[in-house]
């Protein structure tokens, strides 16, 4: 006997500016799962798409591991774990490769034993891996998501602005991984600077809840991480500026980077190619995407 289901999970943008490890928006760029278990067989790992020639396709990948962490806390033991992967989501580029790989394989694993966990508990279980909510939370929630840690415990609030809000990301061809991009980060920040991202963050999610976007051409700055990852990330601040002359209500670094995204209401095909044309002059290949705001988070789409 076997069970199987197919599952989608948006790709996610964190920080959102000022709000570091605390912010995050489902974007709709989605990876696909298909898991198969059953009693007899082994482990077969497909992959399509984004990162094919380099994801593990053996017990060190990851999806494999956090659907074992699923089978052993409900109790459930299958010998055959049959799993497919259709990737989008670019890798390492900021846009929640790994909360959506990590999501997928919890969410497959809860849907094929039952539902006998909630979202909540699934929370907990992917802010255990990933680290910290910021992304998780959308990507299981969908909309936009503001969450901490309290202990051991994620909380979080989910909301969607009452207007449409898109989303326009500049894709450079080079990876960053997250712990590059948290390497470079400060012990500590200047009290003055903690004051400026705490009003900043206020701000933003007010903006975001009322739909006032004319905010966010300052709400989204940032002092505690961007300035800090601006060299990783060559013409950072050009792409920024292209994205604002051409009609952005605002731009920020993608997660830990190095998408950069620019939140607008329309020219978005005209705000993309300022931005493409800026990593250009800064001798980078880049391409763009413009996406909405997923409302769905990860959801069952056959089984």
């Amino acid at each position: 006997m076997s069970v199987a289901v197919k599952v989608r999970v948006p790709g996610t943008t964190a920080n959102c500016g000022p709000g570091f490890d605390s912010v995050g928006i489902a974007c709709t760029i989605y990876n696909e799962l298909e898991l198969i278990l059953s009693q007899q067989g082994s482990l077969v790992i497909e992959i399509e798409g984004e990162g094919k020639e380099i994801i593990p396709t053996d017990e060190e990948n990851i999806v494999y591991q956090v659907i074992q962490t699923v089978l052993e806390k409900v109790g459930a033991k299958y010998q055959g774990i049959h799993i497919k992967m259709v990737n989008q989501i670019p890798l390492s580029r900021g846009l929640g490769s790994s909360a959506a790989a990590i999501v997928a394989g919890l969410f497959a694993a809860n849907v094929a034993t039952g539902n006998t966990l909630s979202k909540d508990d699934l929370l907990d279980m992917a802010t255990t891996i990933e680290g910290h909510p910021d992304n998780v939370a959308p990507a299981i929630f969908g909309g936009i998501t503001t969450s901490i840690l309290q202990g051991e415990q994620a909380y979080y609030l989910r909301f969607v602005p009452p207007v449409k809000l898109s989303m326009v990301v500049a894709i450079p061809d080079f990876n960053l991984s997250t712990q590059a991009a948290r390497n470079v980060l400060p012990q500590s920040v200047p009290f003055k600077d903690a004051v400026f991202n705490i009003s900043r963050t206020a701000l933003v999610i007010g903006a975001l809840c009322q739909g006032e976007f004319h905010h966010l051409r300052y709400a989204l700055e940032d002092k505690i991480h961007q300035p800090y990852r601006q060299h990783l990330i060559p013409g950072m601040q050009q792409v920024f500026d292209a994205a604002l002359d051409n009609g952005a209500l605002g731009a920020a670094l993608s997660g830990a980077g190095p998408c950069l995204i620019a939140f607008a209401q329309d020219r978005c095909e005209q705000i993309g190619a300022g931005m493409v044309q800026a990593f250009a002059s800064n001798h980078i290949k880049a391409s763009y995407l413009v996406l909405d705001i997923d409302t769905e988070g990860a959801k069952v789409i056959g089984d």
